[in-house]
């Protein structure tokens, strides 16, 4: 596994971990980090990730910040 998608991984945990503590009251972020998941099951971990994996991790990021 590359070392990116090492730490897209650590910081998708803890969105989770997140996501798990407030509940599924803020669906937006939900959502987005379902979307995170999904591509991350589909990317191809020996390369770079993608640039939309990279953005919708930012953009579940800033939905979990802006629910707190």
């Amino acid at each position: 596994m590359n070392d990116t998608f090492k730490e897209l991984k650590a910081r998708t945990r803890r969105l989770d971990e997140l996501l798990t503590e407030r509940g599924l009251g803020n669906v937006a972020f939900a959502q987005a980090l379902s979307q995170v998941h999904r591509l991350m099951r589909r990317s191809d971990r020996s390369r770079e990730p993608s640039p939309e994996l990279e953005d919708l991790l930012r953009r579940a990021e800033t939905l979990g910040r802006s629910a707190a």
